[in-house]
């Protein structure tokens, strides 16, 4: 039995993560400041990430998944805490990708400044790079929009609040800007898969291969509600931010790498299913914004 280590474990991709290895067998631990419940089955290392001491120094990890790493703060904290482990497997971002280079972004691609994600990308750069200094045969993972079961973050959900609410939906421009997701399952999965083929590349896009529009993506939402979608298109020159869950922002990833390695992938139809299966009963999860005051304040009034 493997030992793992997963950093955090109690809010979305890390915890779905977690309750993937312990449903697979491995022996789990996760570190965090218990402040949260835990999943079921796992060690837990109560400490912050900033001040572990020693806690780690006597433990042999097999491999440790690294989802809780933003900066390179944070990836010398942890691996100058750790004794002897076996692979290192960090979640990066594709925030990394300077919005102005090529796409779609192969792993090759330049790193920069992104002006939609700022420091949030520079950071992952920072993260990246020291981690690679440090730990050169780590491996890096460059998703690009998560979702799935556990996400407490308000973009499925957001819709689904509007399916139940009986809204329309007001949708940027003409609904054709193109969205790259992966569902938290199959990055797991993915994981999986790098701990037992230890591939030859250490860097890999992750993601489904194809993208969706965002007027299809909402669709897909409101039909697990069982409602019919009826939408208002936006085309005032505003932040869209304030109204939708995402930005003005169109980005591809070629996830070539990753497909020699894994083919089979979550159709999103079903993933969007899960999602609201999961949603229906763990809403108050989820980090909710003020989008429906913005939209009653600014939109209603003139519609």
């Amino acid at each position: 039995m493997k030992n793992i280590l997963v950093t955090g474990g109690t809010v979305f991709v890390s915890k779905y993560i977690t309750e993937y290895f312990v449903s697979k067998g491995y022996n789990v631990y996760v570190m965090n400041r218990n402040t949260k419940q835990q999943v079921e089955g796992v060690n837990l290392i109560e400490c912050d990430r900033h001040n572990i001491g020693d806690k780690l120094k006597n433990i042999y990890f097999d491999v440790v998944i690294d989802v809780t790493a933003y900066d390179k703060e944070d990836i010398n904290d942890l691996t100058s805490a750790l004794g002897s482990f076996g692979k290192y497997i960090m979640i990066s971002s594709s925030a990394v990708y300077p919005e102005t280079e090529n796409q779609p972004f192969v792993e090759e691609s330049k790193l920069g400044l992104n002006k939609f994600w700022n420091k949030y990308g520079t950071d992952k750069i920072d993260a990246e790079k020291l981690l690679h200094d440090t730990v050169p045969d780590a491996y890096i993972l460059r998703p690009p929009y998560l979702y799935g079961p556990m996400n407490n973050v308000y973009r499925e959900a957001f819709v689904f609040d509007c399916a139940l609410q009986d809204r329309p939906f007001y949708l940027p421009k003409d609904g054709q800007m193109e969205l790259q997701f992966f569902h938290v399952k199959d990055l797991s999965r993915f994981i999986e898969q790098i701990i037992e083929t230890e591939p030859v590349n250490h860097i890999f896009n992750v993601g489904n291969r194809d993208t969706i529009s965002i007027k299809k993506w909402v669709e897909m939402c409101y039909a697990c509600v069982g409602k019919k979608l009826k939408c208002v298109n936006i085309h005032e020159e505003i932040e869209q931010r304030n109204y939708f869950s995402f930005y003005d922002y169109e980005y591809y990833l070629n996830v070539d790498k990753q497909y020699e390695i894994m083919k089979e992938i979550t159709p999103l139809e079903e993933g969007i299913k899960e999602a609201y299966e999961w949603y229906c009963n763990n809403s108050t999860e989820v980090k909710k914004k003020p989008f429906f005051e913005y939209i009653d304040k600014y939109f209603e009034q003139s519609i």
